[in-house]
């Protein structure tokens, strides 16, 4: 149930950021005014199936747009890069992308909709305890988790799959081969780290993607993270806060981390960012879909390896120039990496699906073991790749109580200041080299930030200065 959960927050993430997040740092939506709708459907049917594409959606979608421009109110397309000299997509390109846009606004809700059947809410899910999930299951009540909710389940995971492969994965494909330019630009940082996930077993020794760590680039370093206490993950993060917002530089494990602000307002040979640097044996590292992707091809991984060809595949054909791997290390190669791990785990989701209907099949219905806390002092920690990429909280408990808590997620990896040997990020890194256009417009910057999907929730704090705290909550 969990891993259900975590597929199909997945999969409604991956196309909310490439639709509705940053889609249009490259579609032109005002140009789409100009595309003949027929034509727009000739071409889309010539790359899917997708039952979407038709003529009459085309020529309803460009009216509804017309109608957004003609009333002065773009709405949900107001403040958009329109007309900007570094977009290059052709009219009926443009207004297929606005149309599979409106589309997957729909499509996301049936992702949503399963984890909000299994996790009681999205966001912010409420079905998840220590030692597993409270999810009660019956086949003769309606009111459990039973035949009726697991075959709408199933029907949605199909829907979804429909889009991912005949739509998403091959907008990113169009996308990429109309500006393959872009496969030169924003590599950033090239060590990359992922988690494997999906666990098999209530151990976390077993997984059904693999993951670990590739060094400058070369998937002949991959070395695998193989288990939750992994000698080689456990050992190998620290963070650093020489230019962060905290007290100290030295870097330091989790376990022993300190979260002390100390502002200081900005620097830019000192401390900048309420981030803190995270690094993965010294070296920066980036995490994300494309580690993920380039550790799963690494470990021989048959279904990514699948998808990662047929995207590169379609790139190749559409530009009419072979594109190979060496193209995803960079900004639109992150979108492309997002859209194969989408379609690796949409697949997945099916399978986790099968298996939990299996285990009910055979009278299995456990949902929860009882956690056992030893006394003392024990250390613990815990990830998971999130759709952002690795995820990871660790924590110090004494006599029951938690002593210390650190939390190292996807976005302190990527948009981290410089670390303890003032070597920049992976967004610091990527942007360094982008063409700009037009300095009062810097789309390109915003490509290829976008390209990691920030999340900047743990980079902004609210404190006072000089009472230390900013609110209190009385608890009763």
């Amino acid at each position: 149930i969990r891993n259900l959960i975590i597929l199909a927050h997945a999969v409604h993430d991956h196309i909310v950021h490439f639709y509705h997040l940053s889609a249009l740092d490259w579609v032109d939506v005002v140009s789409a005014l100009k595309a003949d709708p027929d034509a727009t459907s000739k071409l889309a049917e010539s790359l899917s199936s997708w039952s979407g594409n038709g003529k009459f959606e085309m020529r309803a979608v460009k009216e509804r747009l017309k109608g957004f421009v003609d009333g002065g109110q773009l709405g949900i397309f107001t403040n958009g890069y329109w007309g900007h000299p570094a977009m290059k997509l052709p009219p009926e390109v443009n207004l297929l992308a606005v149309a599979h846009y409106l589309q997957a606004l729909d499509v996301q809700r049936k992702a949503n909709k399963i984890v909000s059947i299994l996790g009681s809410k999205t966001p912010h899910i409420q079905n998840v305890a220590v030692g597993g999930v409270s999810n009660a299951i019956s086949t003769d009540s309606y009111s459990t988790l039973g035949v009726e909710r697991l075959l709408a389940i199933k029907g949605w995971i199909d829907e979804l799959a429909d889009f991912v492969k005949n739509v998403y994965l091959v907008d990113v494909a169009a996308v990429g081969a109309f500006y393959a330019d872009w496969t030169r630009y924003g590599a950033g940082v090239t060590n990359y780290l992922a988690a494997p996930d999906i666990p098999l077993d209530t151990k976390g020794t077993q997984f059904a993607l693999p993951g670990g760590y590739i060094a400058n680039k070369d998937l002949g370093s991959f070395k695998p993270i193989k288990t939750f206490n992994d000698d080689y993950w456990v050992k190998g993060v620290e963070e650093s806060a020489k230019h962060s917002w905290y007290e100290g530089s030295k870097a330091l494990h989790p376990y022993k981390g300190e979260t002390k602000p100390q502002y200081t307002d900005f620097k830019e040979d000192g401390k900048y960012s309420w981030l803190k640097s995270p690094t993965f044996y010294g070296k920066p590292a980036q995490v994300g879909p494309l580690a993920r992707v380039l550790c799963m091809l690494a470990a021989g991984h048959e279904p990514t390896k699948k998808y990662a060809t047929a995207a590169l595949d379609t790139v190749s054909a559409l530009a009419k120039t072979k594109v190979g791997l060496e193209a995803m290390h960079s900004t639109i190669g992150r979108h492309a990496a997002r859209a194969v791990s989408c379609a690796v785990q949409v697949d997945m989701l099916a399978d986790q699906w099968q298996l939990l209907v299996n285990n009910i099949g055979k009278g299995d219905v456990a949902t929860f073991n009882k956690p056992v806390f030893p006394k003392g002092e024990i250390m613990g920690q815990g990830f998971h790749e999130a759709p952002r990429g690795l995820l990871s909280h660790w924590v110090v408990i004494d006599d029951g109580k938690i002593k210390n808590y650190q939390c190292v997620v996807p976005s302190t990896w990527n948009a981290c200041p410089r670390n303890e040997k003032d070597e920049p990020g992976p967004y610091e890194a990527s942007i360094a080299g982008n063409p700009i256009a037009d300095p009062e417009r810097p789309l390109e910057v915003l490509r290829t930030v976008h390209s990691f999907d920030p999340c900047i929730a743990c980079a902004i704090h609210v404190t006072d200065t000089e009472s230390g705290s900013a609110i209190a909550v009385s608890a009763k």
